[in-house]
């Protein structure tokens, strides 16, 4: 009786390991970064997106989600945009078309929100510029669910074109996104 204990353990123990690696494993951010200064990008040494090169591309871990789409997860901030960050004087749903100030009197246009994903872009008067694209895309894999935050130009800022700015924005984004992540890891189950 023992021995079959042990045995019924040890097969869960396997069953149940993966599933452990996984989520311990479970994506720390991803940054890949280009600085935004050509014309046109190189897919051997840089990611790319719609033919411009990114700014950054970032990953984060949503959490295990098993019985919610990747379009629900989005619903869940676009139809409770306070989620959001840095919200600011948006309405508290955003539709595609929607314009309104961030957080800071920024300026942005809901380009797309639809599907899995939602994109904005920064209208003149941001901080950061006219022309600034981010698209927010969700994804599940296995039941876990991902957020890809990715941001490309039309043309170099007078932040993105500097150094220093542009690296500190990498950098703000990067931090503030993960603030993104951490609440969609909880109001997710809600959706």
């Amino acid at each position: 009786m023992a021995r079959e204990r042990r045995a019924a353990r040890r097969a869960l123990a396997l069953a149940v390991a993966p599933c452990l690696a996984l989520a311990l494993v479970a994506p720390a951010a991803r940054a890949d970064t280009g600085a935004g200064r050509a014309a046109a990008c190189d897919p051997d040494h840089e990611r790319c997106l719609g033919g411009r090169r990114l700014l950054y591309w970032y990953g984060y871990g949503l959490g295990v989600h098993p019985f919610t789409t990747p379009e629900a997860v989005r619903r869940q901030l676009t139809d409770n945009f306070r989620l959001f960050p840095v919200s600011g004087s948006c309405p508290g749903r955003v539709r595609t078309g929607d314009e309104c100030d961030l957080l800071g009197g920024n300026p942005v246009r809901v380009e797309s929100a639809v599907g899995d994903h939602l994109r904005i872009a920064t209208l003149p008067g941001h901080d950061l510029g006219e022309g600034l694209h981010i698209r927010f895309t969700f994804t599940r894999s296995l039941g876990f669910h991902y957020l890809d935050v990715a941001a490309w130009q039309d043309r170099e800022t007078e932040c993105t074109g500097n150094v220093l700015c542009g690296a500190a924005s990498r950098a703000g984004a990067w931090a503030l996104w993960q603030v993104l992540a951490g609440t969609l890891t909880l109001s997710a189950w809600a959706a």
